[in-house]
């Protein structure tokens, strides 16, 4: 049998593991709750502008009148633009009107895909690559030179309405690491973009802001200025001239 101190530490353990467990719990879903507030609720009103009326039209033309529902990514990409780069829960109910499903069916969508922000981010939103390369190449420290900057949290929106910082796994450049994408919203969907900026340092990334905040357009692609694209600093090394044909093979007689 177990002395009362042993027994009494393994509920004291037992007891750690479940509110850790409700911790986590709360902290996977906590993305998924609405709260009404006064910039996000379902009584404003929501429609698409009429430019982008023209653009829902084509949208759904890509698919059949019996399957309106598959447009729901592309027309919620689509507010996610004219709204700034976020959506509120009444550009979801306007979706969820134009393909004719239950409101639900979208809002599932929405916050399945992390792509789609529901709360307010800066006109032009800081996106981080925190997936493992980056990391190792120094990605912390990158948005901890963002963040001090600009003076706010992660997913917090500057005072000017200018920047916001948020995290995105892999952007699919993990040659260049570290990296940041920017969602640049000024211009809503009519002058919409989005940029990497690749092999970053500290330094580079808080000149890319400033920058930004004077309406320039940084350089995209690599920021080393030792590489092209993706090539090693210096020029290639090998593959300098086309490939041999293989001698076991004559490939003029295929």
């Amino acid at each position: 049998m177990l002395s009362p101190l042993a027994s009494q530490r393994l509920i004291e353990v037992r007891q750690a593991f479940r509110l850790s467990a409700q911790v986590y719990r709360s902290f996977s879903t906590a993305l998924n709750y609405h709260i009404d507030g006064p910039d996000n609720n379902p009584d404003l009103p929501w429609e698409f502008s009429e430019a982008n009326k023209a653009k829902v039209k084509g949208i759904l033309s890509h698919y059949p009148s019996n399957y309106k529902q598959s447009a729901v990514i592309p027309l919620l990409d689509l507010a996610h633009q004219q709204h700034g780069g976020w959506l509120p829960v009444s550009a979801m109910n306007a979706v969820a009107k134009v393909v004719g499903v239950a409101p639900i069916r979208v809002y599932e969508v929405a916050t399945f895909y992390s792509m789609f922000n529901r709360s307010k981010v800066g006109k032009y939103h800081l996106l981080v690559c925190g997936t493992t390369p980056c990391m190792i190449c120094g990605s912390r420290e990158i948005e901890g030179a963002l963040l001090k900057h600009l003076g706010v949290e992660r997913n917090e929106v500057t005072k000017d309405g200018l920047f916001s910082v948020g995290e995105m796994e892999c952007m699919g450049c993990c040659v260049n690491a570290p990296m940041i994408a920017v969602a640049d919203y000024t211009n809503g969907s009519e002058g919409y973009t989005y940029n990497y900026y690749e092999d970053v340092t500290t330094q580079r990334v808080v000149e890319i802001v400033e920058m930004l905040r004077k309406g320039e357009k940084p350089p995209v692609g690599t920021q080393n200025p030792k590489r092209i694209m993706s090539g090693p600093e210096g020029g290639n090394t090998t593959l300098l001239s086309d490939p041999k044909p293989p001698p076991c093979r004559d490939l003029d007689a295929c």
